[in-house]
């Protein structure tokens, strides 16, 4: 899958994944949408975004999480 919102550059932001180099993380995103945020308070929030910016923002991290195995702690 090719990424074209995503940018990660060594020399912004620590090198974080983030949206067309507006340092904006995609983490942000991501938990502002966990946070149950709507895509309008996001885009308020952000102006500079675009409602695709979201959109791929979550598949990137859809991405990334499956590229690497997590630890499942078995509940008690």
């Amino acid at each position: 899958m090719k990424f074209r919102r995503i940018t990660v550059d060594p020399h912004q932001m620590g090198g974080v994944p983030c949206v067309r180099g507006l340092r904006i993380p995609v983490a942000t995103i991501v938990a502002m949408v966990a946070d149950g945020m709507s895509e309008a308070e996001i885009l308020r929030a952000y102006p500079d975004l675009e409602p695709e910016d979201i959109r791929e923002a979550l598949r990137y991290a859809a991405e990334a999480v499956q590229e690497r195995e997590l630890p499942l702690v078995p509940a008690p």
